[in-house]
């Protein structure tokens, strides 16, 4: 992972403290007896993407992308490629699609939008991205590392707006908060949540999730991490290895926040709110005042994914590849699937019924839980 400050790179050890320090050794696989049915139903492949592959999910196929720059759709039952297009260039961020138009970012800060595969616009952005784009509304809106927000006309590639506030003198090299809720455009900025005017880039309400301490700017980094977890007008996000916490959109105002370490993107239901800490501790908070409704250490040190929920279990991929289907309930083992033996990146999306989990090493595989 790297850190951005003043536009030099900072190397991860800053954080976790001398590289000497021998890392704790991941928890043994425990037996599993599966107590659901779920199995693999396709498999693909793309280039080894090179950053956090976010994977964009309408209601029946899957938009990727991979390192070199190819894009394309996916229909979620079958896995069959709908189309394919290319940006040209190698990418910096994951793609962002609302099923009509697709929007990637490369590594020369060109954002990229496609129409059924064909690049439709070309724009030149200020900032280095590693978020995805939001594609919503006929606009796509881009976050960019130094948490300023762009806005362009998804038909000809237009720049509408552009915010841009104080910030910090670190900020996170990790896929931020963007989000489109209602009349609305929801973005990360540090450790707040913000609304911002879509149409005129005017900054509604804003909210912290997280109280930033520490006696210096390393440990007070607290940037909201992606994606964040929607359900209904609640939604819930992590701050970078501070605290995870709920907001209510309709009002503006937090609901809750509890303190705790993790750098993955939170998961969630009307009633439960999952995420594991940087030890791979899975927790369940209640979703309506944040107390803890249970908690699993039968994964520590196994390097969890970002948490996804569906139907009666939470999902996590670990570092061997392999797809945990934890229990809502009580968090215990359901049924364990492997990939191709790499770690799992990103969050599990999920396109209907079906699930599909990337791995690092370009791997996509789709799974069905029943």
């Amino acid at each position: 992972m790297r850190w951005l400050s003043a536009g030099v790179l900072l190397a991860a050890g800053v954080l976790a403290g001398c590289s000497s320090v021998e890392k704790p050794k991941p928890m043994p696989l425990e037996v599993v007896t599966p107590k659901i049915a779920g199995r693999q139903v396709w498999q693909t492949r793309v280039e080894t993407p090179g950053f956090p592959l976010m994977v964009s999910a309408q209601a029946d196929r899957f938009v990727v992308a991979s390192g070199d720059g190819s894009v394309m759709a996916l229909d979620a039952e079958s896995g069959r490629e709908l189309w394919r297009g290319a940006a040209g260039a190698r990418l910096a961020a994951g793609v962002g699609s609302d099923g009509r138009f697709a929007s990637v970012v490369t590594r020369d800060n060109e954002l990229v939008t496609l129409e059924d595969g064909r690049v439709r616009w070309r724009a030149r952005l200020p900032s280095r991205v590693l978020t995805a784009p939001l594609v919503a509304g006929e606009r796509v809106f881009v976050l960019a590392v130094d948490r300023s927000v762009h806005a362009f006309d998804a038909l000809d590639g237009r720049r509408l707006w552009t915010l841009q506030r104080p910030g910090d003198a670190l900020t996170l090299a990790q896929p931020g908060v963007i989000a489109a809720w209602r009349n609305l455009l929801l973005v990360g900025q540090g450790p707040r949540l913000a609304a911002v005017d879509p149409l005129r880039g005017l900054v509604r309400w804003e909210v912290p999730v997280a109280t930033p301490r520490g006696t210096n700017e390393v440990e007070r980094l607290a940037d909201l991490v992606g994606p964040a977890s929607r359900v209904g007008d609640r939604w819930c996000v992590r701050a970078f290895q501070s605290a995870v916490g709920c907001v209510d959109a309709a009002r503006g105002a937090l609901l809750w926040s509890r303190p705790g370490g993790g750098t993955q993107a939170l998961g969630g239901d009307e009633e439960l709110v999952f995420g594991a800490d940087a030890g791979s501790r899975v927790t369940a908070w209640r979703a309506a005042s944040g107390e803890v409704e249970w908690t699993n250490e039968r994964l520590l040190h196994r390097g969890l994914s970002g948490a996804r929920s569906i139907g009666t279990v939470v999902v996590f991929g670990d570092f061997e590849g392999q797809v945990h289907f934890l229990s809502r309930s009580d968090g215990s083992s359901q049924l364990r699937l492997p990939t191709d033996g790499s770690p799992v990146i990103g969050t599990p999306a999920l396109a209907g019924s079906t699930l599909l989990v990337a791995t690092r090493n370009g791997g996509l595989f789709a799974f069905r839980p029943q």
